[in-house]
């Protein structure tokens, strides 16, 4: 495998979901804006889509590619055994759980925006969508299990390219939104779970070379069974811990009108580089560390996760200067339209300013855990992210009446860097981790190249400012070129300083 070839494989098709996504987002704030309406759909999507961003965007891999690769090397049909256990368990689960939801939907929609019991009809439309998109939680759950076993093929271009389904049925719907009305919302809803039907029979289509599910309403608990479980559940709170902390957000802030809007726009924007920088990078190492970890190869445990590490700084360090630099010029630019009005790019561009402080860790929590999880060690993570969870809580209670919503982020941005700090602490203590000399050496490169390039980011900002307020009809243009130019400068130095070598890319892991 090649580390640098296959994350720029799943990160580019994660871009191109991304862009579609913005599209999407774009639409949306244009007919929907940040009002009541607004907050009931991000409601009704964000619980489904946390469930997709915790299952799809490492948790199940992190519990599902390593016990799969062990099987794999007892032989093919072990493999395909075990895989289609885990299938129905999962499936007959998540479809009790799905029944027990909806008929009390209700008071599942109570606890998650409880906020919104102050307005009767915002509470009863919020229950409705909620009503309509939460089988995309059955279909998303199931796809992350085919796109787990194309990953541990070392296949990450089609897992990584399904998203794109659901973002192309959100844009096909708001394109027809003059024709749809006050209805509107309600198709966008339906769109959500057809998206994650459609997206199932993708993924079942292109895995069926490795693997073909055979449904039977039957769980056969063997010791293999047992023992993904007793992963799963803690790794869905420590690898998603992330999207757990926006979620508890997403509760806080339904208690003042228009933040659940203000924190889905800023998540919106810094998710990209997460996406790219974090999600990627540990998703692409696991099934070979996972391997080398089994064989006992520390050699290539310890030349695989450093060079890990440093690509993941690579990536999110420029990124998170330029969202600091530019939260409000970039928040503008991309969503500054229609009915999100100067207030709501003002209160998103808060939001993101301080969700990219909290970046790096972000992107650290992601690369540190997968480290943990090729080791069957998915304990650890959860407590440690048990101990963020609850400082994010106790800090957003604490100070929510007096900040308002912008606590979140922040308490979100504490909370997780104590916990990729523990993480880190903990790699080191059990020697999991070498931190090795030529890292050291090259972070200090790649963070000397990153504050150069964001000096000039920073120039270009107030050399084009007026093309970039929100007024002006080429703020997009002009925010996508500036951070062209920027990257490719970057790249540039970057070489210039070897803090990225040509050399690399070639480089099998």
């Amino acid at each position: 495998m090649n580390l640098i070839k296959s994350t720029s494989t799943y990160s580019f098709f994660v871009i191109i979901s991304r862009i579609l996504g913005y599209v999407r987002d774009v639409l949306i704030a244009i007919f929907l804006g940040s009002g009541p309406i607004a907050d009931a759909f991000f409601v009704a999507f964000r619980i489904p889509n946390t469930f997709r961003r915790l299952f799809s965007e490492g948790t199940f891999n992190s519990a599902f590619v390593p016990s799969y690769v062990t099987e794999s090397d007892k032989g093919e049909e072990k493999a395909k055994k075990f895989a289609n256990n885990i299938f129905n368990s999962l499936t007959l689960i998540l479809l009790f759980i799905l029944v027990i939801i909806e008929i009390f939907m209700p008071i599942f929609v109570f606890l998650i925006a409880p906020g919104f019991t102050e307005d009767t009809e915002k509470l009863e439309l919020t229950i409705n969508l909620t009503r309509i998109t939460f089988p995309f939680l059955l279909f998303i759950s199931l796809s992350s299990f085919f796109g787990a076993i194309l990953n541990s093929k070392n296949k990450f271009a089609i897992a990584s390219a399904a998203p794109i389904i659901l973002n192309l049925f959100l844009i096909l719907t708001l394109l027809f939104a003059n024709y749809a009305n006050d209805s509107l919302v309600f198709y966008l809803s339906y769109a959500v779970t057809i998206a994650g039907f459609v997206q199932l029979i993708f993924l079942i289509f292109f895995t069926r070379k490795y693997f073909f599910p055979k449904f039977y309403f039957k769980i056969i608990l063997d010791k293999n069974l047992k023992f993904f479980f007793k992963k799963l559940i803690p790794s869905i709170f420590s690898s998603g811990v992330t999207q757990i902390n926006i979620l508890v957000g997403t509760i806080i802030a339904s208690f003042q009108a228009s933040a659940v809007s203000y924190l889905y726009y800023a998540d919106r924007i810094y998710q990209i580089n997460l996406a790219i920088a974090g999600i990627a990078i540990g998703t692409v190492l696991l099934p070979n560390l996972s391997k080398y970890v089994e064989q006992k190869n520390k050699k290539k445990i310890n030349f695989i996760q450093n060079k890990s590490l440093e690509l993941s700084l690579f990536l999110c360090l420029p990124a998170t200067f330029a969202l600091l630099i530019a939260s409000e010029q970039i928040t503008s630019a991309l969503f500054g339209y229609g009915s999100f009005d100067t207030l709501s790019v003002k209160n998103s561009a808060s939001a993101l300013f301080y969700f990219a402080l909290g970046l790096p860790a972000f992107v650290l929590i992601k690369v540190f855990s997968s480290f943990i999880f090729a080791r069957h060690n998915t304990r650890t993570p959860f407590v440690y992210s048990f101990y963020s969870v609850i400082i994010n809580i106790g800090i957003s209670l604490y100070f929510f009446s007096d900040i308002g919503f912008i606590i979140i982020p922040i308490a979100t941005t504490i909370s997780s860097w104590f916990n990729s700090i523990i993480l880190f602490i903990y790699l080191i203590k059990k020697k999991y981790f070498l931190y090795e000399g030529i890292l050291n050496s090259k972070s200090l490169k790649i963070v000397f190249s990153s504050v150069l390039t964001s000096f000039l980011f920073y120039q270009f900002i107030i050399l084009f400012g007026d093309l970039l307020v929100y007024e002006s009809n080429y703020k997009l243009l002009t925010i996508i070129t500036i951070v062209a130019v920027t990257f490719l400068i970057y790249m540039l130095i970057s070489i210039f300083t070897k803090a990225f070598k040509t050399s690399d890319i070639k480089l099998k892991y």
